[in-house]
């Protein structure tokens, strides 16, 4: 299920590039002016800014959904007024990064004041695996777990990811499908490493719990196998 959810990147992000649409109102809080230098090679934020909304857009729609604007432009805010303390270009990357998914996180934290319920005990007892074969959604199949993946379009699997809550989905997003290491998301959110680690635990049961419920409720268990 993992290596499915890491393949699925490119299916979960709701659009392929960054529209006029998007890149205007992130690129306003662009300065023009220049306000780092690193050994003699002068960079200015609106230049980072512009190689990296792309980029951004594209993470901040996996995390936040139609926010991604909003929090693209508070993060390019954030990082303008804390230009100053990069002093290394090759890590301007992996510091917006840093800046951006700490935005997300906050705007997560600030939708959780009624968090949703979730019945752990139960989504813990539930396995994908165990589910498919149980219930033989393909009589005539021999590879039933194939089967049941290869039903979901690039839509379907977008819908079940932002289905998730942001605390899950963030985890799920940044380790699995970015990369980074459990550890750094640690550091980028300032939590402990266990924290993260019990969010993606959790984010995958979840993320399993609702493939099923999803596949149920739009036929997707109907189709004959091939």
């Amino acid at each position: 299920m993992l290596a499915w959810l890491r393949q699925a990147d490119h299916a979960i992000t709701l659009g392929s590039g960054t529209s006029k649409k998007g890149v205007g109102p992130v690129g306003a809080v662009q300065p023009a002016v220049v306000i780092g230098t690193w050994s003699g090679s002068v960079l200015s934020f609106r230049d980072l800014a512009r190689e990296q909304v792309p980029r951004l857009l594209s993470l901040a729609r996996r995390l936040v959904g139609n926010d991604a604007e909003d929090v693209v432009q508070d993060c390019l805010l954030k990082a303008y007024q804390k230009f100053d303390q990069l002093h290394d270009p090759a890590a301007a990357p992996a510091w917006l990064t840093s800046i951006l998914v700490n935005c997300c996180h906050d705007r997560a934290r600030a939708r959780a004041r009624q968090p949703e319920e979730i019945d752990f005990d139960q989504v813990e007892r539930f396995s994908l695996y165990r589910k498919i074969a149980y219930e033989d959604p393909f009589p005539y199949s021999d590879s039933l777990h194939l089967d049941f993946l290869a039903g979901f379009s690039r839509e379907d699997v977008r819908a079940v990811l932002m289905g998730l809550p942001e605390k899950y989905r963030i985890p799920l997003v940044v380790v699995y499908m970015d990369g980074y290491l459990a550890r750094e998301l640690a550091e980028m959110l300032d939590v402990p490493l266990g924290t993260v680690l019990a969010r993606l635990h959790r984010g995958r049961k979840l993320f399993e719990v609702q493939m099923w419920e999803y596949a149920e409720q739009n036929g997707l268990l109907k189709e004959v196998a091939r």
